[in-house]
Parts: C-alpha cells; structure tokens; sequence
C-alpha cells in the first residue's frame, strides 16, 4: 500500500534585494562645480521663469568663472527688464559685477544684417541664391552669425537664455541643418565645377568670386562642425529645463526633455518656479487649493525624475524679481535649497 499521507514540506524564504531611489541633489551646485561646462542652455515653456533662472545662475556662476557671459536670443528680449539695465547685439559688462556680461540677439536677423550672407553675395551672388534657396537657410545662417561672434568673444562659460521650447528646439536643430547644408553644396561643386564656372560666366564674375565664397562657406561649415561636437559633449554642454507645478508645463518639459536627447544634449536639471509655501495662519483658501494642484504635479515630477536629475524647488515671492539685488538674493536658492520653516 502507499502512504498517501503527505509530508509537510518546509517552505523556504527568499529576500529580493531591492534599489533604493537615490534623489539627486535638490540645487546647482552641480553646474558650479563642473569648471569644464562651456555652454549652458535654460529653456522651457513660455512664462516659467526663464529669463530669471538664467540669470541667478549666470550670477552663481560669474562667483567661481573668470568670466561670464548671459544671451537672450529670444525675440521678445527680458534680460534687460531682469537686469534692469539696457542690453544690445554686444556684450555689455552688467552693473555691479567686473566678469559678467549680457547682450540681447535675434537668431532670425534679416538678410542685411548677416555678415556671412553678405560676403557670400560680395563674392558670387549666383552662390548666394542657391544658399539662400535651402528652406530654413535664413535662421541657420543668423545662428551661425551668432556662434560665430560668441566664439570670437573667448568668454570662460556662456549662459543662453533661450526662447520657449518651439522656438529653442528649432534654435539647436540649426548646427545639424547648416552642417548638412553646406555639405551638400560644396559637393554639388566638387561634382559640377565646371557648372558653376558657366553661371559664374553668365553672371559676368570671375572664377576668384567662387573660390573666395567657397572658402567662406568652407569656414563656416568647419565652425559649424565643432560647435555641434560641442553641444553633443555632456563635459562641455548642459540644459537647464525650467517648469512650474501645472500639466502643460510639466507636459512640454517631458518633450522637451524627449527632443533633447534626439540632438544628443545633455540634461539633468530641472528648475521648478512658483511652488506655493500657504501660510497656516491665516488660511488662505486660494493658495491651500493651488498649493494641493501644485502638490499633485510636483509628486509627478519627482516620480519620472528623481532619480536622474536634480530637481530645484524655486518659492513664488511676493514681490517681482528685477534689479541685480532681487536676482542676487533668489539665486542663493539655487545653492541653498529654500527651506520654507
């Protein structure tokens, strides 16, 4: 007969060691310290704070650099209101400091206003129509114009306080649309040099104009190749994401964040502005039913980000952040994270 009675087996425990989430450091303290970052973009979407992250970092940064450089290229230019004190196309030393400049570009200047367009024109004005004949060559060629200057100017760290997240995606799509560009015409020369020779003829320019303007878009493009180099090398390149605690802000910095790693940027900051400290006494029943919005969004950016960024709660004040003192005074929180007890 069997023995149908069933031994009772002893059931064995196992221990699954779990990962701990490891938060990253809550302030920029990170950037200060990375003394080779030779660019800095802050970016995001329109109305976030910007302008105003951008330039406490560029004050936190002109501490410990040699020298500083803050440019807005967006269109509609804040850096002098923030600033309070007017700005232009060159840099301009900021009032109070002895290594921190600003200055204000517009990446879309006409065609008057481009140096190298004009050259090129000066050279072979067939040349110059067929650059100008590549959709969107008229942005990428003012942003070259811009790099070109900024390169010139030999600043230790240059901070860009950029337009909103449309805008700054198209703004570093620039470097990859020259690059292209200019490789492609200069070989459509290799291949049709004698073409060219003909309607350099037919334009009654001599064959010196092609080489000269050759040359040109020659240097451009070695330029435009090195900056792209370097906005791809996370030693010398970052991105500062700016938000506030609402769904289409944190939205569009998930995209932007998605876009970024497309062009090979390197990001692993984000900014949060306007977070609401409600005093308990007296209640506000306004900023306690804000504060509990802002908290459901502020619980979704730690859970997509914690882990792989640093993330910096900035306070909404009651007064307006303009002058250097205001600026001075708010980017000691970007240090020092705000402590609202």
């Amino acid at each position: 007969k069997l023995d149908c009675k069933k031994k009772k087996k002893k059931k064995k425990l196992y221990f699954i060691k779990m990962a701990v989430p490891t938060t990253l450091h809550s302030s920029l303290i990170n950037l200060i310290e990375q003394n080779s970052l030779k660019w800095i973009f802050v970016g995001g979407k329109g109305g976030v704070g910007k302008t105003t992250t951008s330039s406490c970092l560029a004050i936190e940064l002109a501490k410990v650099r040699e020298n500083v450089l803050i440019i807005s290229t967006d269109p509609a230019h804040n850096l002098s209101d923030a600033f309070d004190q007017r700005f232009n196309k060159q840099p301009t030393l900021v009032n109070g400091f002895k290594n921190l400049y600003a200055m204000e570009v517009d990446p879309q200047a006409s065609f008057e206003e481009n140096e190298m367009l004009r050259q090129i024109g000066a050279d072979n004005q067939f040349l110059q129509d067929l650059t100008m004949s590549l959709p969107g060559i008229d942005e990428a060629m003012s942003f070259a114009e811009v790099m070109k200057l900024v390169k010139s100017l030999q600043f230790s760290t240059i901070v860009f306080d950029t337009a909103p997240t449309g805008h700054t995606l198209r703004f570093l799509s620039f470097p990859s649309l020259l690059d292209k560009a200019f490789g492609k015409l200069l070989e459509f020369k290799s291949k049709f040099s004698g073409i060219f020779s003909q309607m350099s003829g037919l334009f009654g320019l001599k064959q010196d104009s092609n080489e000269n303007a050759l040359e040109k878009m020659e240097q451009m493009k070695t330029l435009i190749e090195e900056v792209n180099r370097q906005f791809s090398n996370p030693d010398l390149t970052t991105f500062v994401c700016v938000c506030i605690p609402e769904f289409l802000s944190v939205y569009e910095t998930e995209r932007l964040i998605q876009e970024l790693a497309k062009f090979n940027i390197d990001t692993h900051n984000i900014v949060v502005n306007q977070v609401l400290y409600p005093e308990e006494d007296p209640p506000c029943k306004l900023c306690i039913a804000r504060s509990a919005m802002q908290n459901k969004y502020l619980a979704q950016i730690n859970e997509l980000y914690q882990e792989d960024f640093h993330i910096i709660r900035l306070p909404l004040l009651y007064e307006e952040v303009r002058g250097v003192i205001s600026l001075q005074n708010l980017s000691k929180m970007l240090i020092n994270p705000y402590n609202p007890k």
